[in-house]
């Protein structure tokens, strides 16, 4: 007889202070607000504090957007339930660059999802699209040429019922051109998007679920998480991943 055993695994890149996370936004500053040094002369001899101070765009790091980052009438952080953050049960679709994207060699179409996602039930679910281009996380070629979903994928994820689009790329629109479409479409219906995710490797294709949760904030759209997946497993199936 076997019990099941449940992993973590992180989903979310770490936060720096003075570090581009997305190119023509600022670096965040992250420094002390009170230094532990400056706390002795608040607190008796041997007991000392540090607050820390951050300053950042949302959009930095691994974050989440929900519908007011697109539509003015649309959902902000706050206003969205906490259960669309928290274990969605979800799927991973694998577009890697041997299979083409699109006809820019870029852009994942319907035939790769149609394909890839052939015979697996998506709606209700959060769809990871792993594209390896987290690789790139640290390095100028990150902001260049990135994978993206194409409008008409867009259309056939909010059609099969996804309830939230992940991507390990920085963009799940071609920033090329000025329009979103795959933004439009998808945050019009509520449905989440998850960008500038990784180690999307290392998850199975299904069965586990997708947890990314932003603080309760009124009038923001897109917030930094740490996002991971609760991955179950059988104890001999987990012991020989990890052996």
């Amino acid at each position: 007889m076997t019990t099941a055993t449940h992993t973590l695994v992180d989903l979310s890149h770490a936060i720096e202070h003075g570090v581009v996370y997305y190119k023509g936004l600022p670096a965040p500053v992250i420094c002390d607000y009170l230094s532990r040094e400056d706390s002795r002369d608040l607190y008796e001899p041997g007991t000392e504090f540090q607050i820390g101070k951050v300053e950042l765009v949302t959009n930095t790091g691994t974050y989440i957007d929900c519908p007011f980052h697109r539509y003015a009438d649309g959902r902000d952080t706050a206003s969205m339930p906490l259960e669309r953050f928290v274990n969605q049960p979800a799927l991973v679709m694998r577009a890697s660059e041997r299979d083409g994207r699109g006809s820019d060699g870029r852009g994942i179409d319907v035939a790769q999802l149609s394909e890839r996602l052939a015979g697996r039930e998506v709606r209700g679910k959060a769809v990871l699209v792993h594209t390896g281009w987290d690789a790139h996380w640290g390095t100028d070629a990150y902001f260049e040429g990135h994978p993206y979903l194409t409008e008409q994928a867009a259309i056939w994820l909010r059609d099969a019922g996804a309830v939230l689009v992940g991507i390990d790329s920085m963009n799940i629109d071609d920033t090329e051109r000025g329009t979103r479409p795959v933004h439009t479409v998808l945050l019009r219906e509520e449905i989440l998007i998850a960008e500038h995710l990784c180690n999307l490797q290392l998850l199975p294709d299904a069965g586990f679920t997708f947890t990314a949760v932003p603080p309760k904030l009124v009038g923001v759209g897109t917030f930094p998480v740490r996002a991971f997946a609760t991955v179950s497993y059988a104890s001999h199936t987990l012991a020989n991943t990890l052996a």
